[in-house]
């Protein structure tokens, strides 16, 4: 019997695993990888176990997405065995990196052992992957492992199929020349100093000091000029969060994976400068073995956020370190191996033990989507502006980037198209269409627009639901609440309060909220103060503006009447204070009409209280009792997109009303998502 399988089946110790299954049951023949996945061959008189027992306990990163069978050939084997790769056509799935596992922390902690605190351990079940891969398929002659030597020792476990290192490509040892630049001790004590330092981890680098060092953080916030914006926190272990964080069993689960996610949990102890007037912080414990090595000589939290100009994908390597953010730090720890690919943390959070992503890269993206139609047309799909991701489409896979950034800059340009390009080269893939965002100003649609293939333009929002029918195989109509801080409508206004009546071809818009203009244009997405006033007093409404119905603008006007903010210092921190006064115990809300298919919300603004707990809870209920309201006229099972729906208090509160909704989890409910729900329109 001859197998051809494909899925996340390389790297990820799935030919030995083959190996041990053929030899238990006596079976001759061999495995290899190929550009698609892996091949198999097969012979002997237990063949017909063979499938049951692969499917029964894959490798923890494995993952299967479909076996192709077919006869054998008329060779003869003796034994089985693991064959050399041979290159096809390329499709095979890439697996994310993932956090180091049990045994190799086991072996790091182990004085017997030779990778004793060595800071590069890794094995088939962890490690680098995405990170350092050059081209398919995945071996370490295609990796930025491959200017490093393997001792004997290393060689004989990369050999070895029983080892859990056979064929770990970025498997090296202290003999190696992968090095340090500088010690973790000595690194640790400047952070016990309250020095800032450059730490580069599995996907770049990450800015680190002592999040209980008030002038540590202050100083940290000053240079790199982040007045406000939360920092994500590195805690030792699990007990040590649980200190400053109430977990959810939910957010233990996530926090505790194998992903090692950034894990967005309520407060319990205040820490100053890390995420002040929200009740949140962003947790995470370690995920490399560098991490781990650092904690041997700290036991306190670290702010360890992305090294990078904000908005702009995080930082890889040194020289790019010390062009833009020189003057933040005081000492790197760096190494020499190649980050090829940057990746982010991934960020997620817990609604009633359901996650929702917010941002997908490291340990989930790339991500790898198995369809059942053949594709025949290539498909590129190059999202939205902000939480860059792009998206191919082809055969019977849908593969989806970790977050690139927003495309606001130079660079980010820059690296937004050197993704596609690495993609490109990944699958041997050239695009026969491209879809993009109708916005006539994303870089991502002028990208599209210059490279003379179809272009096809999507609906901002529609991109977004139809994210959510992806995700979840949805057929036939939904009733659907796009809240959402931007997006270019069919009338050439910036939408992002709507309600259409959608299905997978075609969208209606039934609801909107009213047109209000906004003041200043994109700068009042920073200030919404003139916007504000002009809802109030209409004191600019002569001023040319444009017209929205974002409700994420709707946020930053009652941030500000309110009292939350003067300006956004970053994006959705009008939100997050808010939801921050929120009181479960208020059920009021403020008036509103709906007439005419226009949410007219101005009685709200009229009517605003002098109190910030009144204030938060009525608005956030009357948008909960907005969607109950529609939501009982047109009797549909509910969609919600969009980036307003990462404001956990809202989305918990519409998920009260106790009807048949639908919202993205694995996929980004934000912008993040645009992509994939661009390239479900096509298919």
């Amino acid at each position: 019997m001859k197998l051809n399988i494909s899925g996340i089946v390389q790297g990820v110790g799935f030919r030995p695993y083959v190996y041990k299954i053929a030899t238990k049951l006596d079976l001759k023949g061999y495995v290899l990888n190929n550009g698609n996945g892996v091949e198999i061959e097969v012979i002997g008189s237990n063949e017909d176990k063979f499938i049951d027992a692969l499917l029964s306990n894959l490798p923890p990163l494995a993952r299967i997405d479909d076996i192709k069978t077919s006869h054998s050939s008329n060779n003869i084997y003796n034994e089985f065995v693991i064959k050399k790769s041979i290159t096809t056509t390329k499709s095979v799935s890439i697996s994310p990196d993932i956090a180091i596992c049990k045994d190799c922390i086991n072996d790091l902690n182990n004085p017997n052992n030779k990778r004793y605190n060595y800071p590069f351990i890794n094995c088939t079940n962890c490690g680098p992957r995405y990170t350092i891969i050059k081209t398919l398929p995945y071996d370490r002659k295609n990796t930025s492992m491959s200017e490093f030597e393997m001792c004997n020792s290393c060689k004989e476990e990369y050999e070895n199929p029983e080892s859990r290192f056979f064929h770990a490509q970025p498997i090296s040892c202290e003999k190696s020349e992968l090095k340090l630049n500088n010690s973790i001790e000595y690194i640790s004590n400047k952070i016990k100093e309250g020095k800032i330092v450059a730490l580069k981890g599995m996907g770049g680098f990450h800015l680190v000091c002592d999040a209980t060092n008030n002038n540590a953080v202050k100083t940290l916030r000053e240079r790199k000029n982040r007045p406000t914006k939360p920092f994500a926190m590195m805690f030792k272990d699990l007990a040590t969060i649980q200190n400053y964080c109430e977990l959810t069993n939910k957010d233990i689960e996530l926090i505790t994976s194998k992903e090692k996610p950034i894990v967005i949990s309520k407060k319990k102890k205040n820490l100053k400068y890390i995420a002040d007037e929200i009740d949140r912080y962003g947790v995470f414990l370690p995920y490399t073995p560098i991490h781990y090595l650092l904690f041997k000589y700290i036991d306190f939290p670290l702010v360890m956020t992305s090294a990078n100009i904000s908005g702009e994908p995080i930082i890889r390597d040194i020289e790019e370190l010390k062009e833009k953010l020189g003057d933040v730090v005081d000492e790197v720890l760096d190494y020499n191996r190649k980050i090829i690919n940057s990746c982010d943390d991934s960020v997620v959070m817990s609604i009633n033990e359901t996650k929702i992503t917010l941002r997908s890269a490291r340990g989930y993206s790339p991500h790898n989507f198995y369809i059942e139609k053949k594709l025949k047309p290539k498909i590129l799909a190059v999202g939205a502006n902000q939480k860059s991701t792009i998206s191919l489409a082809f055969d019977n896979k849908i593969i989806t980037s970790p977050h690139i950034g927003d495309l606001n800059t130079i660079d980010s340009v820059e690296y937004f198209d050197e993704t596609i390009r690495r993609f490109r080269n990944f699958y041997d893939f050239q695009e026969d269409i491209i879809v993009c965002d109708k916005h006539p100003t994303y870089e991502s649609t002028k990208w599209a627009k210059s490279q003379n293939k179809e272009v096809v333009e999507i609906q901002h929002h529609y991109a977004h639901l139809l994210s959510t029918m992806f995700e979840f195989n949805l057929k036939g109509d939904f009733l659907c609440f796009c809240f959402d801080g931007t997006g270019y409508g069919d009338d050439g206004n910036i939408w992002g309060g709507e309600v259409f009546i959608a299905n997978d071809k075609e969208y209606k818009r039934i609801y909107h909220f009213d047109y209000f203009k906004m003041i200043g244009a994109e700068k009042a997405v920073k200030n919404p103060k003139n916007m504000a006033i002009n809802l109030q007093t209409k004191k600019f409404d002569k001023l040319p503006a444009p017209l929205t119905s974002s409700v994420g603008r709707l946020f930053d006007i009652v941030g500000y009447l309110g009292g939350f903010i003067e300006i956004n210092s970053y994006e959705g921190e009008s939100g997050m204070k808010i939801e921050s006064f929120y009181d479960e115990n208020i059920i009021d809300n403020y008036n509103f009409k709906l007439n005419n298919g226009i949410i007219d919300f101005m009685p709200m603004i009229e009517n605003l209280d002098n109190n910030k707990t009144l204030i938060a809870s009525k608005f956030i209920n009357s948008l909960v009792d907005i969607i109950d309201r529609i939501s009982d006229e047109v009797k549909l099972p509910i969609i919600l997109s969009g980036g307003v729906f990462q404001n956990k208090t809202l989305l918990k509160q519409v998920l009260k009303l106790n009807k048949k909704i639908y919202f993205n989890q694995n996929i980004p409910i934000n912008d993040g998502g645009v992509s994939i729900g661009q390239i479900k329109f096509m298919i």
